[in-house]
């Protein structure tokens, strides 16, 4: 006997752009560019920040870590959506499906507790320097980026798992252009209410608990920074906080406007831009506002591209 969801073990169609074709292949062209400067950005992060020595410190440890994650987060969704915007197939098949759901919340709730660390490694930098080395040992730090990884995973598998037990009744026609958590539960032919509510709790938890640490933390950091009497070291401790708020303010503001309200409050265009930021612009963003504000990660970038470094790595 056929289950409610059997049906759509086939596959789903992900409409993505489809009501607006004129916009398909300029898009395909604009996303191409954009994953290509992510993977070029979050590599060359990931590679400096392990072979130079001088970028051997906790900061550029989670820095690399965030690199690896948007480079992941962008791996998951994009090669996906190149392929239906290109050709007149939109279908995904229902483990791919399901792989992309997973892994794509995963990473993205991993990036919230991520960002959340990185904010305490700049308040134990700048408010307690001369405990800085011990607070932010490298056990420390590896434990940290571990338990950060692990409750993102954890997180996404429950948060997956509700969504994909949800019964379709045959619907596999999915209005977004990858497989996200709201989109699929408009296909809901039951009451989601409680599917929603535990979306929302589970997305407070996630992202407001954190963005309110880091506030909080750099709150801390501020009143810190607006006593050292050097213009210089002041200078410098603001550029590193900023790169680092503006990745915050970017991710944040637009995971709150999926995560953190109904499915059913917002509409089908609105999910996709969101989605579309948090999921392409973020990620291929993120490399360019640390390397451009930061002094250190530009010099290892210079001495990348010279013969000796790539000795000295070997």
């Amino acid at each position: 006997m056929w289950t409610s969801n059997q049906s759509s073990l086939e596959g789903f169609v992900l409409l993505g752009f489809s009501d607006h074709p004129w916009l398909e292949k300029p898009l395909f062209f604009i996303f191409l560019v954009a994953y290509i400067f992510a993977l070029f950005g979050n590599i060359s992060i990931i590679l400096v920040s392990h072979l130079d020595p001088q970028l051997n410190s906790p900061m550029y440890f989670f820095v690399s870590n965030l690199s690896l994650l948007d480079l992941c987060y962008t791996t998951s969704t994009v090669p996906q959506m190149l392929v239906n915007l290109w050709g007149p197939e939109k279908t995904i098949s229902y483990s791919g499906c399901v792989a992309q759901l997973y892994i794509f919340l995963a990473l993205g709730s991993t990036e919230c507790i991520l960002l959340a660390i990185m904010a305490f490694d700049r308040y134990a930098a700048i408010c307690k320097p001369l405990h800085y080395p011990v607070i932010m040992n490298q056990r420390c730090c590896v434990h940290m980026a571990a338990g950060t990884w692990f409750s993102g995973f954890a997180n996404s598998l429950v948060q997956s798992t509700l969504t994909v037990v949800v019964p379709r009744c045959g619907r596999k026609i999915v209005d977004h252009f990858f497989c996200e958590v709201p989109a699929l539960l408009k296909l809901a032919c039951t009451d989601t209410h409680i599917n929603e509510a535990e979306l929302n709790v589970l997305g407070a938890l996630l992202l407001l608990v954190p963005l309110t640490l880091i506030l909080g933390t750099y709150g801390f950091i501020a009143q810190a920074v607006m006593k050292i009497r050097s213009a210089e070291s002041r200078w410098k401790a603001f550029n590193t906080c900023a790169s680092h708020l503006l990745v915050v303010s970017m991710f944040y503001f637009t995971a709150i406007s999926m995560y953190v309200q109904p499915p059913s409050s917002y509409s089908h265009d609105q999910g996709k831009v969101m989605a579309l930021f948090y999921g392409i612009v973020t990620p291929t963003l993120n490399p360019f506002i640390y390397t451009l504000r930061n002094k250190d990660v530009k010099a290892a970038l210079r001495r990348a591209l010279t013969k000796e470094f790539w000795v000295k790595a070997r």
